[in-house]
């Protein structure tokens, strides 16, 4: 199943509903995509289908209880920074106002200079700690303030740093998630193309690291760090510009695209 939440043009308020195909079709019983997520319901949605192209899809959950990221999580990636691998998982946390639809925009803040992209794979937790699904993600990162602040805070947790969606594809859907293609475009032109089995710790082991220390909630989410091919580490180094545009796709979970405002 894919939840999305939606806004209708004869509906003032948003939806939560159930992408089938080319389009998406209402909850009718309250249900909401959190909702959805919490309580492991999976009926199918009985309402007014809609084309896609006719709505505005919104972030899935506007306001995560909690947004994780982490860092250095591709061995391809950890090759181009010069870095080693990690250990153990590098986390860091983003607050829930850092989440933004998927098609953004993405707000550069006045203070931030170099401003860079990173697809990733994105796990929605589910109730009892367990993955309710997966989505496509961009951890936007300011690499000027991350370079000179030792904490991430500002440098990836900024207004609309991450948008995410298109929807939530539900855990039963993908029994692969570790073999999944990514690929990022800025403009059109190709920047990342990776799978996700180059990830130096996997979908489970970031689920139950975390969990030694923090409860999950329905609904938070884990971006699971960034393949090879950010702009940082092109030469020239190359970062993003007011009017750029950001596409990330994943195979099975559909794409995002948002400008650089």
């Amino acid at each position: 199943m894919k939840l999305a939440t939606f806004l209708a043009p004869d509906n003032a308020a948003p939806q939560a509903g159930e992408v089938r195909g080319e389009e998406v079709h209402a909850f009718t019983d309250g249900s909401t995509v959190l909702t959805r997520l919490a309580d492991g319901d999976r009926t199918p949605a009985d309402g007014i289908s809609r084309p896609l192209s006719g709505v505005t899809l919104l972030a899935p959950v506007e306001r995560p209880g909690a947004v994780y990221g982490i860092g250095l999580n591709y061995l391809a990636h950890a090759q181009e920074q010069g870095k080693e691998p990690p250990k153990q998982p590098i986390v860091f946390t983003m607050p829930p106002t850092s989440v933004t639809g998927p098609s953004g925009p993405i707000r550069c803040p006045e203070v931030v200079t170099r401003l860079d992209y990173e697809g990733e794979l994105a796990v929605v937790m589910g109730a009892g700690g367990e993955i309710a699904g997966y989505a496509v993600a961009d951890d936007v990162s300011a690499r000027d303030l991350q370079k000179r602040e030792p904490q991430w805070t500002r440098a990836k947790g900024f207004d609309t740093a991450c948008p995410y969606g298109p929807w939530i594809t539900t855990a039963d859907e993908v029994p692969r998630p570790e073999n999944l293609r990514l690929q990022t475009w800025v403009n059109g032109q190709p920047r990342q193309d990776a799978r996700t089995s180059d990830l130096v710790f996997g979908v489970a082991e970031l689920v139950a690291f975390i969990s030694e220390a923090i409860t999950l909630q329905p609904g938070d989410l884990i971006l699971t760090g960034t393949p090879s091919g950010v702009g940082m580490s092109m030469e020239p180094r190359t970062f993003l510009q007011s009017g750029d545009v950001v596409r990330i796709e994943i195979e099975t979970l559909g794409a995002i695209e948002h400008a650089v405002a």
